[in-house]
């Protein structure tokens, strides 16, 4: 039940950058390059982030926390909402079950990663599209030819603390100078997206942090949700 807003923006060639048009254009190639080499590898392990605060969106509460998914039938709920296309794709194409993932908190006082979740049914079409009373309703989409998808996941665990943003901010940044498996973490390289993957080797580091006292307890919140 993520509630991603329309956060994808189509890159302008004609942007300006260091003054030229053409190296703007340049830019935006490579990033679509880079989207697609990203969107053709293997991944098995991703980053879900969904808000577990209450905003009111046109009429409609978008809150949607691990507390929340904790409470749904089997612990298990559809991951509505998505509207940006490479998350998009990455769902409908390449999530599968089985798959492990972060349950990341966003849009809060303190983002970061609550949980770990688990996909357990494959990219199907989201049925928010088709609704006129839902916030992510699309006209354009039609039922024989679904324009989003989303998956199902069910709650495994939650992290033995809460991992912050600040403090995986940190850690990103020190291994892009010294060298780590976070250099490149789509988290970072990425924001845009609710729906991102991860490498074995980011994922795997990321989890043994849990293992350890935080970089900064101020960035950690007061309490840590239950495990039940």
């Amino acid at each position: 039940m993520a509630r991603d807003r329309k956060t994808a923006r189509k890159s302008k060639a004609k942007k300006e950058v260091n003054g030229s048009p053409e190296a703007g254009e340049s830019a935006a190639k490579k990033s679509k390059v880079a989207e697609k080499k990203e969107e053709n590898s293997t991944y098995t392990r991703w980053l879900m982030k969904s808000e577990p605060d209450s905003r009111i969106e046109n009429g409609i509460d978008v809150k949607f926390g691990i507390e929340d998914l904790k409470k749904e039938t089997n612990q298990t709920a559809c991951w509505d909402g998505v509207r940006n296309y490479q998350a998009r794709n990455f769902m409908r194409d390449k999530m599968k079950k089985g798959h492990k993932a972060f349950f990341y908190h966003s849009n809060c006082k303190v983002p970061g990663i609550a949980g770990i979740i688990e996909i357990v049914k494959e990219g199907y079409a989201d049925h928010t599209q088709f609704d006129k009373k839902e916030l992510h309703f699309d006209s354009s989409s039609k039922v024989d030819k679904p324009k989003w998808f989303m998956v199902d996941v069910k709650f495994v665990r939650m992290t033995k603390r809460f991992i912050s943003l600040p403090e995986l901010k940190t850690i990103h940044l020190k291994h892009k100078t010294e060298g780590g498996p976070l250099a490149n973490v789509s988290l970072f390289t990425k924001a845009r997206l609710s729906v991102m993957p991860l490498t074995e080797a980011e994922y795997d580091f990321i989890l043994e942090l849990e293992n350890t006292d935080p970089v900064d307890k101020s960035c950690t919140p007061e309490t840590t949700p239950s495990d039940t």
